[in-house]
């Protein structure tokens, strides 16, 4: 009987002592209440501001400034969101915390047709980002580099032949200029002396500009992405396969010329975009990779092609010439 008592004690200890500190830590942790988040306006349950997100224009961003000050809190479902509005913020922001805020955040589009951040737009501060730029800005967009392209002169020749083939007839500058930027994008970024493969590009860069900025209720609320998730992961998967299609198609081509130049020791080429990637090129996953080993797969081609070439103004152009009534919004300022 005393042996049973005495093997009793040990938990009764434990009950006394530890059992009341654990309900007291967590009283306690209850009590602790969170900073609270800037003034803004207030919320829905579950969807929060997002009956807000067509008012927020210029506009409808500086009368919030105006109501609720400098930082103003927006709850987008499970998203929140703050509107730098002061110049004081603004400074705190880009400059003294800059580190903090310097990742770019991205849709489940954007980081699924970015190849997972794979390219220097969307890509996380760190050394991917830096290597990325690096090769960027000192190869492939460098100014010497761009000089150098004979693609660019010859493009810019034959629009300089034109005009002067039409003396004393009237020439539709935006046309021309909207053909010549959208030749030199793409001779400058494949290389090809022909317009074969321009329409099917351009379509695809169409697809992803509406997918970029198209609205997806999984990016605010996932647990409701079963909503329209089927419907839209299915365009991402046929935009992300015909990116895919057409740019390996274009990367191997350009890797064979390369074997055959180099059997043929011909130096007098013309580069392009692609050609000055595959400089870096290796079949290694890079995101682990020291800052000193400029590398890029075929993931990093891909998406830096993508994101240059579509943030082109011709292209952007063209995009906006699906519309058929862009010309007439234009002349009316009916936007």
């Amino acid at each position: 009987m005393c042996t049973s008592v005495e093997s009793l004690q040990p938990m009764s200890t434990f009950f006394i002592f530890v059992v009341p500190l654990l309900f007291i830590t967590i009283f306690l942790a209850k009590l602790r209440r969170k900073l609270p988040y800037p003034p803004g306006p207030k919320g829905w349950p579950v969807i929060g501001n997002m009956f807000m997100m067509d008012q927020l224009t210029h506009r409808g961003l500086a009368a919030l400034a105006k109501k609720y000050g400098g930082l103003c809190h927006l709850k987008m479902g499970s998203l929140h969101m703050f509107a730098v509005s002061s110049p004081d913020v603004a400074r705190e922001v880009l400059q003294a915390q800059d580190h903090v805020f310097s990742n770019r955040p991205a849709t489940i589009a954007i980081s699924y047709l970015t190849y997972d951040r794979a390219d220097m737009a969307f890509a996380h501060y760190g050394p991917f980002w830096r290597q990325m730029r690096k090769i960027c800005v000192m190869k492939v967009f460098s100014r010497r580099r761009a000089e150098s392209w004979a693609s660019v002169r010859e493009e810019i020749d034959s629009a300089i032949r034109t005009i002067a083939g039409q003396v004393g007839s009237p020439v539709n500058i935006g046309e021309l200029v909207f053909g010549l930027t959208k030749n030199i994008t793409y001779r400058s970024a494949f290389g090809s002396m022909s317009n074969e493969g321009q329409d099917e590009f351009i379509k695809i860069l169409q697809e992803f500009s509406k997918l970029f900025g198209a609205f997806n209720i999984a990016d605010f609320i996932p647990s409701l992405g079963w909503i329209q998730g089927g419907e839209f992961n299915k365009r991402l998967a046929n935009a992300r396969n015909s990116l895919d299609g057409f740019i390996d198609k274009i990367i191997d081509e350009h890797m064979e010329k390369k074997k055959n130049n180099s059997d043929a020791n011909d130096t007098e080429i013309d580069t392009d975009m692609v050609d000055e990637l595959l400089a870096f090129y290796s079949e290694d996953d890079l995101k682990n990779d020291s800052e000193d080993s400029l590398k890029v797969t075929r993931d990093n081609i891909k998406a830096l092609i993508m994101c240059s070439t579509e943030s082109s103004p011709a292209l952007f152009t063209a995009l906006k010439g699906e519309d058929e009534d862009f010309t007439e919004k234009l002349k009316h300022n009916d936007f």
